[in-house]
């Protein structure tokens, strides 16, 4: 058995950088032995590894990524993303991406398949008729025409689709819950801002680290977002609790939809209906739910705070109710299908 899988199913001593370089190559090589994608996957999903596994393993998989010679970097935008898990509720964070880009927040967003939503975002995209970009160069003309760019995954480590690869016929979505967690802070985009919210509070811990060691490494600025419903993203009816990680250090701030006039609400006002394609463009067409309105606004203003649109939290709340009810936010979808389509005339 690999010195990784053997030390993360022990859990006795930390995985260091050179057995998960060892391990890496090995899966690039073929050469595990069967089963092991599986049991690496397994023992990581069970626990949250420490911080020196962790630290070790996402150095291990920036280090394996192509340089950033010529890539565009994408000043000013930021990227909201959860963790996926939690209670299944519509694709907030999508919505509240177009409704902050109607608002003129440069935004790149990142995401992957439905792991317990109704549609991941890469769903939702696919069933509104709106292209992920499949290079930063693609990203960068899709922000620059639109002001918004929604990145496939291409943005992942190549090392996440052969360890998929190599647990079938088991489902990765079920035995990889680890990857979709931490898959906010292995996504290589560089924005400058990063919201993500968390679903599961035994989660925290090792995000938290992750958040701390991406915003070191990267100079972004990572929000990590947590509240007791278990959503993956802010909500406009209980408090938030945020943290924040920049230049080194860690902050923390409260959201009380109280203090910031948000209505009354409960998670049954998030689920999706019997169309969640229908429902999200009724949101973005000011014509939702008022609590799922008011978490689609609510997501968006953080995304004005963090990309420094405005440091007004009132002001910006009232920018994207003001782009839902205008057709704004509709309207960006609309010119990101007809994009779409020139592009594939």
């Amino acid at each position: 058995m690999h010195d990784a899988v053997a030390a993360l199913i022990a859990q006795d001593r930390p995985v260091d950088l050179p057995q998960w370089r060892s391990f890496w190559d090995s899966l690039h090589d073929g050469a595990l032995r069967r089963g092991e994608s599986v049991a690496l996957l397994a023992s990581l999903s069970t626990q949250m590894p420490g911080r020196a596994t962790l630290t070790a393993l996402l150095d291990s998989l920036a280090e394996r990524r192509p340089g950033d010679t010529g890539r565009p970097v994408f000043e000013g935008a930021v990227n909201i993303v959860g963790t996926g898990g939690g209670p299944r509720t519509l694709n907030i964070s999508t919505a509240a991406a177009l409704t902050a880009a109607a608002m003129g927040t440069r935004v790149v967003k990142t995401g992957s398949r439905a792991y317990t939503s109704a549609l991941g975002s890469l769903d939702l995209l696919e069933r509104l008729g709106i292209e992920t970009a499949s290079s930063y160069e693609q990203t960068h003309e899709m922000l620059e025409r639109c002001g918004i760019a929604f990145a496939g995954m291409f943005v992942y480590p190549a090392e996440l689709g052969l360890l998929a690869r190599g647990v079938l016929p088991l489902d990765i979505r079920r035995l990889g819950r680890f990857v979709n967690a931490l898959g906010p802070f292995l996504a290589d985009m560089p924005v400058d801002a990063q919201l993500t919210g968390v679903s599961d509070p035994r989660l925290v811990p090792g995000l938290r680290h992750a958040a701390e060691h991406t915003a070191r490494r990267t100079g972004r600025s990572v929000w990590l977002a947590t509240n007791a419903t278990g959503a993956d993203e802010l909500v406009g009816f209980t408090p938030n609790l945020v943290r924040t990680y920049e230049g080194g250090g860690e902050d923390e701030f409260t959201l009380d939809p109280a203090a910031l006039g948000l209505g009354p609400g409960a998670l049954e006002d998030l689920r999706p209906g019997t169309d969640p394609v229908r429902d999200v463009l009724d949101l973005l067409a000011g014509r939702g739910r008022p609590a799922a309105e008011d978490a689609v606004c609510l997501n968006a203003a953080a995304l004005a705070v963090a990309g420094r649109l405005t440091g007004d939290w009132h002001q910006a709340l009232r920018g994207a109710r003001a782009v839902l009810n205008d057709g704004s936010a509709l309207a960006l979808v609309d010119r990101l299908r007809r994009a779409t389509e020139v592009a594939h005339a």
